[in-house]
Parts: C-alpha cells; sequence; structure tokens
C-alpha cells in the first residue's frame, strides 16, 4: 500500500512538472509571478516589525518618530496591495495564457482523431476534457502550485524570524502547529477523494446532457421522458453527494483551524506574558522584550496561520488539477489519428481510384472488409449495393480518410492515398450524406464551411444549378438566413439540397453519395435526382444505394456481402450473367 502511494506521488510530480512546462512559452510571465510571491514572502514580517516599534517606543516609551513609524506602516500596507495586485493578475494571466494554448492544442488533436475515437467516446465527455478539464487545470496556476509556493515561502519567513526574534515565543507559537499538520493531511485526503467523485459525476453529467438534448425529439416521440428524468436525477443526485462529502471536510476543518489560532494567541499571551514578568525573555537580536514583541507574535502568528488554513485547499485544488491534467493529457497522447505523412499537393488531380487486397476492422480482428480489389476509371461513377452491414459506408470512409485499415492499400491516380499530403487529399473529395448535418449559422456559411475563397456569387450559382435557389430566395433574409443546429427549422429536402450545392462548389474530383435521396418524398427525390445528375457530370462518384433506382446511370455497380465483394461490373453485364446481382435486382422488381 506505501509502495503505491509512492508510486502515485512520484507520478504526480511527473504530471505536476509537465503541467508546469505548458507555462514555457509565458516564462517571463512565470518568473515575475514567482517574484511576486517572494517579495510578498519577506514583506509578510515587517508590519508586525513595525508595530512593535511603534508600540514599545511611541505608546509605552517615549519614542518621537510616531509620525514616521505610522507612515512606514501604511507605505508597507499599500506596497503589500499593490504588490498581491499583481501577484493575483499575474499568475491568473499565467493561468488563462496557458489554458488557451492548451485548448487549441486539445482541439487541433480532435480534428485530428479518426472516426473511431468518436464511435467509442460520448460527445459530452470530449467537452469536458475541452471545456471543463482545461479550465480546471487553469486553477493549478491561479490556485495550485503558484500559491503554494507563495504560502511555503511565506511559512518558512515567518518561522525563522520568529526564531530570529525570540526562541521562546517561537516555540510558543508553533506548539500548535503539529495538530494543525495533522488536521490539514486528513483535510487534503478527506476532499481529494470527494472531488475525484465530483470531477467523475460532471464528466457523466455532461455525457447525459449533450446525449439527450441531441436526441430529445426521439425522447419525446416515445414518451420517455420520465424514464429519461428519473435517470438525470439519480446522476444529479450523485454529483450533490460527492460535492456534499467536499463540504463537510470543509465544514471540519475550518473550526478546527479557528480553535488551533485560538490556542496559539491563547498560549502566547499566557505564557509569553508570564516570561516577560519574570524578565526571563530572551531575543537572538540582543533587544529588550517588551509588550510590543508578544503584540508582534500574535500578529506573526495569524499571519502563520492564514497561508496553512488554505494550504490544504491549495494541495486539493492542484490534485484536482492534475486529476484533469491526466484526462487531457490522455486524449492529447492518442495515437488513433489520421497520419498526414504524404508530401503530394498542388498536383491534377483525374480521380482515378484503385483498392488493393484491401482488409479493414474497427476492432481488432474483426474484419468487416475483406481483400476488397477493384479500378474506378477518373470521372466514371460506381453504384455500391448490399445488404446492410455488408460494409458500404465502410468503403466511403476509407476513401475519406476518416479510418486506418489495417492491410492492402487504396490508390488516386496510381498512387497511394497516404502519400498525399491529408487536407490537399480531402479537399479532392465532397460527400454528401444521408444524414445531412448544418451546423448553426446562415446558408452562406453552411456552403462554404468559412472558406472564404468561395464568394457569394459561386454559391448562388451553385444553387440555381442544383436547383435551390427557389427555396432558398422564398426564406426569410434568403441566403443570410440562420439555420438552427442541425438545420431544425429546414426539411429534410431542404438541408439535402443545401449539401449538393456545398458539394458542388468545392468543385471535387471525387464525388461520394451515401444515397441522398432515400428518406425524402417522390416530388423532392425527383429534384435532388437531377441534381445528382448534375453532380456527378465529369467527376469520378461513388454512389451507395440502398434503392436500386438510383443505381440507372452508374458506369459500374459493386455488390458487398459480408464485407466481400460479390459481383463487379457494368449493370448491363451483371444482369446478363447470373449472378448475386441479379437475383437482388430481380428480387427489388417484383
Amino acid at each position: 500500500m506505501a509502495q503505491q502511494e509512492k508510486t502515485t506521488q512520484s507520478m504526480d510530480i511527473k504530471l505536476l512538472w509537465k503541467v508546469i512546462k505548458l507555462a514555457s512559452p509565458f516564462r517571463i510571465l512565470l518568473i515575475a509571478t514567482i517574484l511576486f510571491s517572494l517579495v510578498l514572502a519577506i514583506l509578510g514580517p515587517l508590519r508586525p516589525e513595525l508595530i512593535q516599534r511603534l508600540i514599545d517606543q511611541n505608546i509605552l516609551g517615549s519614542g518621537s518618530n510616531t509620525q514616521l513609524l505610522v507612515i512606514l506602516i501604511i507605505c508597507t500596507l499599500m506596497a503589500e496591495s499593490v504588490l498581491r495586485y499583481f501577484f493575483i493578475y499575474s499568475s491568473n494571466k499565467l493561468g488563462q495564457s496557458v489554458v488557451k494554448e492548451l485548448r487549441t492544442s486539445v482541439f487541433k488533436q480532435v480534428l485530428s482523431l479518426n472516426l473511431s475515437y468518436f464511435d467509442k467516446t460520448p460527445i459530452g465527455t470530449t467537452t469536458t476534457r475541452t471545456v471543463n478539464d482545461i479550465e480546471t487545470i487553469n486553477s493549478i496556476f491561479t490556485q495550485g502550485f503558484i500559491q503554494l509556493l507563495a504560502d511555503v515561502l511565506t511559512l518558512l519567513i515567518i518561522i525563522i524570524w520568529m526564531f530570529l526574534k525570540s526562541w521562546q515565543l517561537a516555540l510558543i507559537s508553533l506548539a500548535a502547529l503539529p495538530i494543525m499538520i495533522l488536521s490539514t493531511y486528513i483535510f487534503k485526503e478527506s476532499v481529494k477523494k470527494a472531488f475525484q467523485k465530483v470531477r467523475t459525476q460532471v464528466s457523466l453529467l455532461n455525457a447525459f446532457l449533450q446525449e439527450h438534448i441531441s436526441g430529445m425529439r426521439l425522447v419525446q416521440i416515445f414518451g420517455a421522458e420520465n424514464q429519461e428524468f428519473n435517470k438525470f436525477n439519480d446522476i444529479n443526485d450523485k454529483h450533490k453527494k460527492a460535492n456534499v462529502e467536499a463540504i463537510w471536510a470543509y465544514s471540519i476543518f475550518f473550526p478546527v483551524v479557528e480553535i488551533l489560532l485560538a490556542v496559539a494567541i491563547g498560549l502566547m499571551v499566557w505564557l509569553g506574558a508570564g516570561l516577560l514578568i519574570k524578565n526571563i525573555l530572551t531575543t537572538t537580536f540582543g533587544t529588550p522584550a517588551d509588550v510590543g514583541l508578544i503584540i508582534q507574535f500574535i500578529l506573526l502568528i495569524g499571519l502563520l496561520f492564514r497561508p496553512i488554513r488554505f494550504m490544504a485547499e491549495r494541495f486539493n485544488t492542484m490534485q484536482m488539477g492534475l486529476v484533469a491534467a491526466r484526462r487531457v493529457f490522455s486524449l492529447l497522447d492518442r495515437k488513433d489519428r489520421i497520419s498526414n505523412e504524404g508530401a503530394i499537393k498542388d498536383v491534377e488531380i483525374s480521380g482515378k481510384i484503385e483498392f488493393k487486397k484491401l482488409q479493414f476492422a474497427y476492432t481488432t480482428d474483426d474484419y468487416v472488409l475483406k481483400d476488397i480489389s477493384f479500378q474506378l476509371p477518373a470521372g466514371k461513377s460506381l453504384a455500391i449495393v448490399g445488404h446492410t452491414g455488408s460494409g458500404k459506408s465502410s468503403i466511403i470512409n476509407l476513401i475519406s480518410r476518416l479510418y486506418n485499415w489495417q492491410d492492402g492499400d487504396i490508390l488516386l491516380d496510381d498512387i497511394p492515398v497516404k502519400d498525399y499530403e491529408l487536407i490537399f487529399y480531402r479537399q479532392q473529395i465532397s460527400t454528401v450524406l444521408q444524414d445531412v448535418f448544418l451546423f448553426s449559422g446562415s446558408i452562406y456559411d453552411n456552403i462554404r464551411l468559412l472558406d472564404t475563397s468561395i464568394t457569394d456569387e459561386e454559391i448562388k450559382k451553385a444553387a440555381e444549378l442544383i436547383g435551390a435557389n427557389e427555396f432558398i430566395e422564398q426564406l426569410p433574409q434568403q441566403y443570410n438566413y440562420q439555420v438552427m443546429e442541425r438545420g431544425a427549422t429546414l426539411s429534410l429536402g431542404q438541408r439535402q439540397l443545401i449539401s449538393f450545392v456545398r458539394a458542388l462548389v468545392f468543385n471535387p474530383k471525387i464525388l461520394i453519395l451515401d444515397e441522398a435521396t432515400s428518406s425524402v418524398d417522390t416530388e423532392t427525390e425527383f429534384i435532388l435526382q437531377k441534381a445528382i445528375n448534375k453532380l456527378i457530370q465529369n467527376r469520378t462518384s461513388i454512389i451507395i444505394a440502398h434503392r436500386l433506382a438510383t443505381i440507372h446511370s452508374a458506369d459500374f455497380v459493386l455488390m458487398l456481402e459480408s464485407g466481400t465483394i460479390v459481383d463487379f461490373g457494368s449493370k448491363s453485364e451483371l444482369l446478363i450473367k447470373d449472378g448475386p446481382f441479379k437475383t437482388l435486382y430481380n428480387n427489388y422488381s417484383t
């Protein structure tokens, strides 16, 4: 058990160092913050010393420099306030600077991951990593190790100062310290466990909310509001209990601190005054002990207990930050991304596609595509047919390089697609999915996807060619109409037409259509089919055909069964021979 705890602490130190290294681009700000904390720690005993002299020399004595001491005390107080301001400002600015860069790195990593990560990870979990967890890392800089460093420096300087002033009073002042340290340790461990539960419950809460708000239509259609509310209530209750555990620890710890502070001051007044009266109180500086010395030690006790009071909280804040950092770094360290090691770009693409003995599995050894080999000449169209689960969508996902395959290869113009620079390669492909996704924003933005090189005129021209301009111009604000999340205010057919316009304005060499007409009415299907015919002209096109009515214009047909090719050729050729496609076609026709 002790060995395990030692290993955990070692891992935490390494992780903390990894977090601190995130501040290396802002080292000037980091050094300035540490210097502010050092100066504040040095200034700590100065004000009590000045107050002692004011009491001994001017209030109880006959000194004449009262005004000067009062001015010095006020100046010291103002200097501490100004330095405290710059310390808090610089530490928070440092934290926010690190958070900004880290959040950018995390989102860049999320963009590079292949879809297998998103298949296995709830959206809310990724949102928590990118927003909540990174914001928690900010607390390491604003309330964690820098504040902890400042507290430790303050403690050391005050304790040293106490012993320099009077070793007897220093021992009296520190009499309650062992109990304080023990209480702080117990509090730290208790809150650490509670906060770990809190972070887990926050992640579960975010994941649940994200999933169910996105799927609210389904929840209401099936009348499952009560069941889902009960699930949410259970998660929310666990979140509350985790927070209550932390609150309970705080409610015990802070009263204990106040009691120990009162005990320390009481001992100082009782024993210190006794030593003073007996005239056996010695001071290292050789100055005579007087009432002001007792007052200074009472003030120093307050300064001593203040950082100790918050050190446990600082430890737990830092621990929460490290838990969040571990989760964020685990996301950053993931290797299941699409490799971008190709260098070929800015070349003319004709659009010839070839699969060579390709093997692919979403999970190890569970292959969904087995030994797939075929060629599609440039400018030709291919319809892929097969039953649900035969591997149709997997093929188009691999052409777009959304997943990594295990064996074999895919070639574009006789060059392995991994040799192309990834962004350049994907710019050659446009995909129209059956389930169209639209972002919140204008129709302009949803078509150009913030690519400023695509002009408004080009969008309108593409919309006229596809036949989408008619319904767009009837909308309020027309092309500036604000589409709600996922295009909820538009019909399915309208969303499909917008996705066709989007595909056209990017002028791809390869067009992929995942049966874009399967969920619309007959009239809309007719409009969409005309749009498809315009889109596939002079382009290499791959059409996932859930209905055989959509393959009439295809140059080639590929039929899949259980991840293997069972038929390939032109439609006329396949209907002549007695093969699996002819059987499927005859069954569909009847």
